[in-house]
């Protein structure tokens, strides 16, 4: 698989796990950047749930991808048309969507002209956990810590240490700060 990664001029993916094959679609003017340790689960029988279809990262023209270190991800789809930053430790249980833009607009005149739909960039924080068919829209910022109830559509920003759920996703209740090792020593 690495010989893939580099031929689509993929940046980063040391020692990244494959569970089936990885789908990636990336302009040659597109950056596409992936941390160390990252695991894609895209074999159906690599995640237990379910997933149903493989991983799958795209990215446009001109559009950045970034992908922190120790990321999981299970049947997950990225398309990304202009910026999406997920932070290091993120999870994506089966079947999560990221999409940074609407990729068609909303008034049928100008879908029928063949015009784009609007773009936003998307952040996720470190420590975030997605659960199963989450889907994260543009626009959002997801802090740190956060954990998104599975099958929630998220379409605007969640705080850190929350739990957030529902279409669309509301926060539900604060969640402790993961303690860091060295807050420990201190």
């Amino acid at each position: 698989m690495q010989w893939r990664l580099l031929r689509w001029g993929v940046k980063g993916a040391k020692q990244a796990r494959f569970y089936g094959m990885l789908s990636i679609v990336k302009h040659p003017s597109a950056e596409l950047l992936i941390g160390r340790a990252a695991t894609f689960r895209s074999h159906r029988y690599s995640n237990r749930v379910g997933l149903k279809q493989p991983c799958m990262l795209s990215v446009f023209a001109g559009a950045q991808l970034q992908i922190g270190e120790h990321c999981g991800f299970s049947g997950t789809v990225i398309s990304c048309h202009q910026h999406i930053r997920l932070g290091d430790r993120v999870l994506c249980g089966a079947n999560v969507t990221i999409c940074d833009s609407d990729h068609h607009p909303v008034d049928a005149m100008k879908r029928a002209n063949g015009e784009k739909g609007l773009s936003r960039p998307v952040t996720i924080g470190n420590d975030v956990w997605l659960g199963m068919n989450v889907v994260v829209l543009k626009g959002v910022t997801i802090g740190d810590n956060a954990v998104i109830a599975a099958n929630s559509v998220v379409t605007r920003d969640i705080p850190p240490n929350v739990v957030a759920g529902g279409c669309p996703a509301i926060v539900l209740t604060e969640s402790k700060p993961m303690v860091q090792i060295d807050d420990i020593a201190r």
